[in-house]
């Protein structure tokens, strides 16, 4: 752990500089720049009680603490994600440990890049942001979103590199336990693939689909009277994806209202996998594809 985190630790239980630490259960914006001067060594505390939310601290002075504390948190989620904002500048973020800090998002990260973490402790979590030397040379913002993924959501394997396996094909048992344990389950084509250089990202354009699962509106009815679906998909720009012929059965998590690739067969070859599986009765869950 590095001297900043280690200093941060010390300074845990300090008094809350806020006149109010939230502005409401899910979302903070505030300033480190409090009263008319700084009190060195201080940590303003927040405490937020939603599964969804965000964070933004302005001008970001000493440190502040965000505890994740949701109502619903007897659900049993799984893990916290933590998606930075674009022109997040000015501090380091950390999740806190048993008696460390580990970092989790760099000052500077580029923009919108999702991490994800388990928290140590069932009832919450706690985000640390250390705001760096330079914070102070001009203004700065530090913002993110956060989102708490149930144990039962696909999504919930990010953290555990689900998106670097994206860009290798699935074998046979993971393009099987996918369509049970996926956010969506979505046959369709690619009618465009485009790149994004500054997120790292693609995004590939479905078209003519259907939807066998979806967890939220990601995927949405053409207003057309063909009745199928649209909708995008994100995936890592190293994967080098490109638009193919043919339909395919795309699977994959939620995060932060976008849909993350996961395995992505062509269709007529799941649905041979999907006919031998079932004659052989060898299918981990109830799924149609009629």
């Amino acid at each position: 752990m590095s001297p900043r985190g280690s200093w941060l630790l010390q300074h845990l239980h300090t008094l809350c500089l806020l006149t109010s630490c939230t502005a409401d259960l899910c979302n903070w914006r505030g300033s480190g720049l409090v009263g008319s001067r700084e009190v060195s060594g201080s940590v303003q505390q927040v405490r937020l009680r939603c599964s969804a939310g965000s964070v933004t601290w302005f001008s970001p002075r000493h440190a502040l603490r965000v505890v994740l504390q949701p109502n619903v948190w007897s659900a049993r989620h799984a893990a916290v994600c933590v998606k930075a904002l674009r022109g997040f500048r000015g501090a380091a973020v950390y999740v806190e440990r048993t008696a460390s800090l580990e970092l989790l998002l760099q000052d500077g990260e580029s923009p919108e890049q999702v991490r994800c973490f388990r928290p140590h402790k069932a009832q919450g979590a706690a985000i640390f942001l250390q705001a760096s030397p330079q914070s102070h040379a001009g203004p700065s913002v530090v913002g993110f979103r956060y989102e708490l993924l149930r144990e039962n959501s696909s999504a919930t394997e990010v953290q555990t590199n689900t998106l670097q396996a994206a860009c290798r094909p699935c074998n046979d048992l993971e393009i099987l336990k996918a369509i049970c344990s996926s956010d969506f389950v979505v046959r369709g084509s690619i009618s465009n693939v485009s790149h994004d250089s500054e997120r790292q990202t693609s995004v590939v354009e479905v078209q003519n689909g259907r939807v066998y699962r979806q967890r939220s509106g990601v995927f949405e009815r053409e207003p057309d009277v063909s009745g199928s679906w649209h909708g995008h998909i994100h995936t890592l720009l190293q994967c080098g994806v490109k638009a193919g012929a043919g339909q395919f059965l795309f699977t994959g998590a939620e995060l932060f209202g976008e849909a993350w690739l996961g395995c992505a067969p062509r269709f007529k070859d799941f649905q041979a996998l999907y006919h031998s599986a079932k004659r052989a009765h060898q299918m981990p869950c109830d799924f149609s594809i009629d």
